[in-house]
């Protein structure tokens, strides 16, 4: 398998030289490099298309990629807005936006990316390939935590072009978090890597070689327990539960089982009651002081928005926070809280409306369509994870989904031959060879 085209290509080494990228600390610059240069691209072939130019070369650009573009500009004028309540100099605005579109706007060119000619087996592929070199690393790793080798870190120079720190720190073999090992691979912190694991799991699972395929999964889940987070271990059981129910709502013989597990629940409701906090109590155990301190990160983010400034949010998260969570971030470690602290409601309705619009696309076009489907999965998997984490410092790791996400949101083309011809070309038939 070959890439076609300059796009492909771009992506295709990318994802496999994931790991010198990684060493090199460039992940954070390159990723974000990839996205403008490949958004460039996309604009100009917009640009100069006519009428005719083939239809396989011919772009247009989905409703649902103009929604999260739309939401991703409005989180920019509440940032603006947030700083100008807060008498904020214009240069730190301009700093906060160039980090809005390092983050958040990597939401938006992604899946808008995923409108070029870029074949989903080409991503499936590397994807595995991937998986496979992270199965090779976890050895090593597992070899040096046997051999009590120490921990080597250091900070890459390109820390110079500004974002969080951890972006260009490089751990190698394993991390120490509350006397426990964790591996982070290529991901700036264990909990993300429990994210990248859990979408190449759902993107691994599309290769057709079932040997990729399975290489692909086993790696993936490797990622996702060697990264010990709880959310990720619980997410990938929720992720393939939800997709079940969803692509089997229509079945007559569902709706008579979701009948009688609704009457069981009503009759064993006490029981079932002291079971999930039974579940919720060892769940927060596991980790007693990470689960403390997002609490008390969620309640302060919460009383500050409220109190402060709730239409606009306050702009910007400050580098540091009290002692009394670790001097963490107020407004980090939960998606739709931070949300609200730093860009208020109006952030939180933006981002609120591009999930839901996306969920509403891609549920009706999983039911025919193989990559809407996988692109599903993978929403549920962002959605899932904005409880435990804030999703787009992370844009950069998992951008390979995000790639996805824009191909399962492609338009289709329709071309009429004559006066009762038509050809239809689906997202993903983009050269004569597939």
């Amino acid at each position: 398998m070959k890439p076609q085209n300059l796009p492909e290509s771009l992506v295709w080494y990318y994802i496999i030289g994931t790991y010198p990228i990684y060493l090199l600390g460039a992940q954070y610059v390159c990723a974000t490099l990839l996205a403008s240069f490949l958004t460039f691209y996309l604009l100009r072939k917009c640009w100069n298309q006519t009428e005719k130019t083939p239809l396989a070369e011919k772009i247009a650009i989905s409703p649902s990629a103009w929604v999260w573009i739309i939401a991703m500009l409005v989180i920019e004028v509440a940032l603006i807005v947030g700083h100008l309540n807060f008498n904020l100099e214009i240069s730190q605005i301009l700093k906060s936006s160039l980090m809005w579109y390092r983050n958040w706007g990597l939401l938006a060119l992604f899946p808008l990316i995923g409108h070029l000619n870029i074949r989903s087996k080409i991503i499936y592929r590397a994807v595995c390939i991937l998986c496979l070199q992270s199965l090779i690393i976890v050895s090593i790793c597992s070899l040096a935590q046997l051999l009590k080798i120490p921990i080597f870190s250091y900070v890459s120079p390109l820390k110079v072009f500004g974002g969080v720190i951890d972006s260009y720190k490089i751990y190698l073999f394993y991390v120490i978090d509350e006397n426990q090992t964790r591996l982070q691979l290529f991901a700036p912190w264990p909990p993300a890597l429990g994210l990248v694991g859990n979408i190449y799991f759902c993107i691994a699972q599309q290769e057709l070689n079932k040997k990729w395929r399975w290489l692909g999964m086993v790696g993936a889940v490797t990622m996702i327990f060697g990264s010990v987070s709880r959310l990720a271990m619980l997410c990938l059981p929720l992720v393939l539960v939800s997709m079940w129910i969803l692509m089997n709502l229509a079945r007559p013989w569902v709706h008579l089982l979701a009948g009688a597990v609704s009457t069981l629940l009503g009759i064993f409701s006490s029981t079932l009651i002291s079971t999930l906090e039974n579940f919720n109590y060892q769940f927060t155990k596991a980790r007693s002081g990470s689960s403390e301190v997002r609490a008390t990160l969620a309640r302060m983010a919460q009383e500050a928005w409220w109190n402060e400034a709730p239409i606009w949010g306050h702009g910007r998260i400050e580098a540091t926070g009290p002692a009394i969570v670790g001097y963490k971030p107020i407004g980090s470690h939960h998606e739709w809280f931070g949300i609200l602290y730093v860009h208020g409601l109006i952030g939180f309705i933006a981002l609120a409306v591009a999930f839901l619009w996306s969920f509403i696309d891609l549920l009706i076009k999983a039911y025919t369509n193989e990559q809407a489907k996988v692109g599903l999965s993978i929403l549920l998997v962002m959605f899932f994870f904005t409880f435990g984490e804030s999703i787009e410092p992370l844009a950069y790791v998992c951008w390979p989904g995000l790639l996805i996400l824009g191909i399962a949101f492609k338009k289709d083309f329709i071309v009429k031959q004559d006066k009762s011809d038509c050809i239809k070309y689906e997202a993903d038939s983009v050269t004569p060879q597939e």
